[in-house]
């Protein structure tokens, strides 16, 4: 959750819009009234500063507990305590060929599978039950519903990195746990052990989309190599590109940076992904978009995380409503 006070956005907005203490609470007191009820001062003048073309926020970044490692995720860091280790088995499809193997790592708030591909292979022969393992730049796919943390050539593997403790591993870690129903919550009620929760608030901040280069055949992150993007595993010949989106949702209470993935973020923004990708090329183009969705209610569902780096809580989306029905949804919350 972002904690700048009201009092500190006021006396950034006046310094840098170089407009009276009048003006700049009278445009927020008109925010306030057109979304009563479900947005706090703060969030008010967080969007009074995104139409000033003001920013307060910095973008997104950190290391990752286990629990909140999501499907569709890239360049994830994260560490963990070894539980199991498996075989490391080659296979040969006819037009791939290689070897494929896999541990079992879990923290304090989770656990996950990490697979390993190709060369990367050659470190599970030194991997032993109990030790820790830091993975950098590791992508997320989703398996029959279970999260894998998958690593190639790209990817950096330290066994028992100096400096990294992990605490002991959480007892209620289970490989195949069912995910949970999203439970409604008010943003100044939500804590990092909201592993599937819904809020329902007003977007106040929007930052422009980050895109990476991916294979198109795997949709693994592309390597650059020599000034040239390539995969490591089909070359440069068909090549694509993802994308991340992150914003601010405040909802009378609090407010909480949400991160938005792939799919996620093509919701939000209510366009394809040809339309998404467009932003690469034409970022001016967003603008329009950016202040259409400001101010507007959403309803998302998705897992906290603490980014430990700012000591904020945030929220990665695994749905998105963009269109509640206001009325019906402040009437269920006040039946709860």
């Amino acid at each position: 959750m972002f904690k700048l006070p009201y009092e500190e956005v006021v006396e950034i907005l006046i310094k840098k819009a170089n407009l009276p203490k009048e003006e700049i609470e009278e445009r927020i007191k008109k925010k306030l009234s057109q979304l009563s009820g479900l947005i706090s001062k703060e969030g008010a003048a967080h969007i009074v500063a995104n139409e000033l073309g003001i920013k307060l926020l910095e973008p997104f970044t950190g290391k990752l507990q286990i629990k909140n490692i999501m499907a569709g995720m890239r360049d994830v860091e994260t560490a963990g305590k070894v539980m199991a280790v498996y075989e490391v088995r080659s296979f040969n499809t006819g037009t791939r060929s290689g070897k494929v193997g896999s541990f079992m790592i879990g923290d304090e708030t989770g656990s996950v599978r990490v697979v390993l591909w190709g060369d990367q292979t050659d470190v599970m022969l030194k991997l032993n039950v109990g030790d820790i393992v830091s993975i950098i730049s590791g992508y997320v796919r989703d398996n029959q519903g279970r999260r894998e943390l998958h690593a190639n050539e790209r990817s950096k593997i330290a066994i028992n990195p100096q400096g990294v403790v992990i605490g002991n591993v959480a007892a209620s870690v289970s490989f195949s746990s069912a995910p949970k129903a999203a439970i409604r919550k008010p943003i100044k009620e939500l804590s990092d052990a909201d592993s599937q929760v819904e809020i329902l608030g007003t977007l106040v901040q929007l930052f422009e989309p980050r895109f990476f280069e991916i294979c198109a055949t795997c949709n693994r992150r592309a390597k650059q190599v020599d000034g040239q993007f390539s995969c490591t595993e089909h070359g440069s010949a068909n090549l694509g590109f993802s994308y991340v989106l992150n914003g601010v949702i405040d909802d009378g209470t609090e407010s909480i940076r949400c991160v938005f993935f792939r799919e996620q973020a093509a919701a939000l923004l209510g366009m394809d992904e040809k339309g998404v990708l467009n932003f690469r090329d034409a970022p001016m183009q967003f603008e329009p978009i950016k202040s259409d969705l400001l101010g507007t209610i959403i309803k998302l569902q998705g897992r906290v995380a603490n980014n430990a780096m700012f000591g904020r809580l945030e929220i990665v989306a695994r749905s998105v409503d963009r269109n509640p029905d206001p009325k019906a949804e402040l009437a269920r919350m006040e039946s709860q």
